[in-house]
């Protein structure tokens, strides 16, 4: 299903069905089936909000709108689509998704908002050593990799040098080149404890043993700095990596951004040399113009770079990272964004990091207390107590003819037994290299009793929230809307390649190429080689014999492109006379140009290839426009005008 389309389709037509006590009288009436006049409304101000005008053609064309996608609706439920297994998995997959906010504690997810923003207002640098630990490791492993933390911590606090214990200790691969240094970084950039420790460890001291995912850390905060904010540069990069083995490769590197740097000193603009030379295809094409940046998000040697450059609009000299080499222009520095700015941006990288647990661990402590949530101890201890290495080796199957009957804990109206649990098991299990088969059991009905209370509550959202109820009403019917849409429009229309030729062949004249050229654009360092360009054309040399004699000294002298051009295509184009042959010399960007003109193409229809995705789209109007026409001669579909006029605002 492609969600960008379903959220267009709810954002377009977001509404639900809601009944009130109060006069509401009928505005449509689709076979026998009526939608109010305060459904409407709701559903016309909730899509129109950045201009709600209720002036007569507004709300028509509106009012219109709505009509097809009731119509369309309708037509899915005809044809049974909203009683389909694949619709119930996709419906129940967004109603996961959507319950996500209710599920959560928001007061403790305000905390942490406001706790990572303000943590945000420094920059942390920190070294580490780790000791590998898995998050689902055994006690005993846990406790093996926690001692041997703490041994090296005991080490460097007699006196040994932490670098160097990184170096031989850490098994974090990039240790034996960083010492363990991981640089400046802020919130959001680490694991929450590790950034929690690096935030809280006073400077210069050791952290006790800190536990991820990854393992045991045994964190150095080194340095805590203001902010630097963000920064927005350009950049020209001549790629070389780090494992590059080519001496002559790193050598013509380095020999190509020199000459770079050399044509900036002499004036040339930076976005004209990116835009030619830039290796980095994604910038070039905006004159190699990055997105805004803060630490931590650019390899360090670039970090320092741009940040260390005083003023807009300076250039550095060139630089070595990994990449590559590099030429940075500073275009504007800032601060950080007010909290206000920045809070949506942190909710939702919250809502994806491991500190959102701490928010859902306390709403299940409500869910528990709303519910009033309790155990019987006794008869969960006795099934562990019947568990074997089959839950160990991922192989465990409840005995059918166990009862299984007693029960293990109570929530709400809820009374889930042994049996419940041990169906749990059997479809939670996984292979596990060794262990404890009553361990292993407890720790899986943790997880047992968290899936219950999510559960119970997540059952009763639309009962406790109208707003959740309306917002499942939008959902189901926007996938049924797109699901029988793109059935019979949209894939349809990519599909039927009889049809969408059929419909090309009829509408043609429509997809109209204007007058254009076939020619390849000479771009030249100086008109000494323009001129030498020029013989070798006259001598019939293709364009790869030309680049490497050209070329031989500076990848910079000779640049060609070939293409057919419309105008407004390509400047240099439109700055020569449209007839066969080579035009004369341009100046353009300090480079000597001359196009060489092939052939002169007179306007003619598009081929289907050429404009299939505009063609397709029209083709795909084309039978919506159909389809919308049989549903309203099959559905009658009455307008109440005088209700429509109390709506109206002249």
């Amino acid at each position: 299903m492609n969600k960008k389309i379903l959220n267009l389709v709810v954002a377009l037509f977001g509404f639900s069905m809601m009944s009130y006590a109060q006069p509401d009288p009928a505005l449509i009436t689709i076979d026998g089936e009526t939608v109010s006049k305060s459904e409407f409304e709701r559903v016309y101000k909730k899509n129109n909000t950045k201009d709600v005008s209720f002036d007569n053609k507004a709300v028509r064309e509106y009012l219109d709108l709505y009509i097809n996608y009731k119509l369309k609706v309708k037509a899915a439920e005809e044809l049974h689509m909203d009683t389909s297994s694949a619709f119930m998995n996709e419906l129940n997959g967004y109603k996961k998704q959507l319950a996500q906010p209710y599920l959560t504690d928001k007061e403790v997810s305000e905390g942490l908002i406001k706790e990572a923003y303000d943590r945000m207002q420094k920059d942390v640098r920190a070294s580490h050593i780790l000791v590998k630990c898995a998050a689902d490791a055994l006690p005993k492993d846990t406790v093996a990799a926690y001692n041997k933390a703490m041994k090296i911590r005991e080490k460097i606090m007699k006196g040994a040098d932490f670098a160097t214990m990184a170096r031989d200790s850490s098994e974090d691969p990039s240790a034996k080149e960083n010492g363990g240094d991981l640089g400046y970084f802020t919130a959001m950039q680490m694991v929450y404890p590790f950034e929690s420790a690096a935030y809280t460890t006073p400077i210069g001291k050791l952290s006790m043993p800190v536990r991820t995912r990854f393992g045991y850390h045994i964190l150095k905060t080194v340095d805590m700095r203001p902010a630097q904010g963000e920064i927005h540069c350009a950049h020209i990069m001549v790629k070389c990596a780090d494992n590059e083995t080519s001496d002559s490769v790193k050598t013509a590197a380095k020999a190509k951004i020199e000459e770079i740097a050399a044509k900036l000193k002499q004036g040339e603009k930076f976005e004209d040399l990116a835009t030619q030379f830039s290796d980095d295809k994604g910038s070039a094409k905006n004159g190699g113009v990055l997105p805004w940046f803060g630490t931590g998000r650019m390899v360090p040697e670039f970090e320092r770079t741009a940040f260390a450059l005083k003023g807009d609009n300076e250039v550095s000299e060139p630089i070595k990272s990994s990449y590559g080499w590099h030429i940075i222009k500073r275009l504007e520095k800032r601060g950080l964004p007010t909290y206000d700015e920045k809070k949506g941006e942190l909710k939702q990288q919250i809502q994806k990091d491991s500190r959102s647990e701490l928010s859902k661990t306390s709403m299940l402590n409500k869910i528990k207390a709303e519910y009033k949530f309790s155990e019987n101890a006794a008869n969960r201890d006795a099934f562990l107590a019947t568990l074997d290495s089959s839950i160990i080796k991922g192989e465990y199957a409840p005995d059918e003819k166990a009862p299984l009957t007693k029960p293990i804990m109570t929530l709400g109206e809820n009374t889930y037994s042994q049996r419940d649990f041990a169906n749990y098991l059997a479809l939670h299990q996984v292979r596990r290299p060794s262990g404890e088969p009553m361990s292993v059991g407890y720790s899986m009905y943790q997880g047992f009793v968290d899936e219950a209370c999510i559960s119970y509550e997540e059952a009763r959202l639309e009962k406790k929230y109208p707003e959740f109820k309306n917002l499942m009403q939008e959902y189901r019917d926007g996938i049924l809307l797109f699901d029988l849409t793109d059935k019979l429009v949209w894939s349809k229309a990519v599909k039927d390649t009889t049809g969408l030729k059929e419909y090309y062949e009829k509408n043609k004249n429509n997809y109209m190429w204007a007058e254009r050229i076939n020619a390849k654009i000479y771009q030249c360092a100086t008109p000494e080689i323009a001129a030498s360009v020029r013989k070798m054309l006259k001598k019939k040399k293709d364009d790869a014999e030309m680049l490497q004699e050209v070329n031989k000294d500076s990848q910079l002298n000779l640049t060609i492109k070939e293409g057919k051009y419309s105008k407004g295509d390509n400047e240099i184009i439109d700055g020569i006379t449209w007839t066969k042959g080579i035009s004369a010399d341009m100046q353009k960007n300090n480079q000597t140009v001359f196009v060489d003109v092939k052939e002169v193409l007179t306007p003619m229809p598009k081929a289907l290839d050429e404009a299939k995705g505009i063609i397709t789209a029209d083709y795909q109007n084309h039978l919506e426009k159909n389809w919308i026409e049989e549903l309203r001669k099959k559905h009658p579909v009455n307008v109440d005008e005088a209700v429509l006029r109390t709506i109206i605002k002249e």
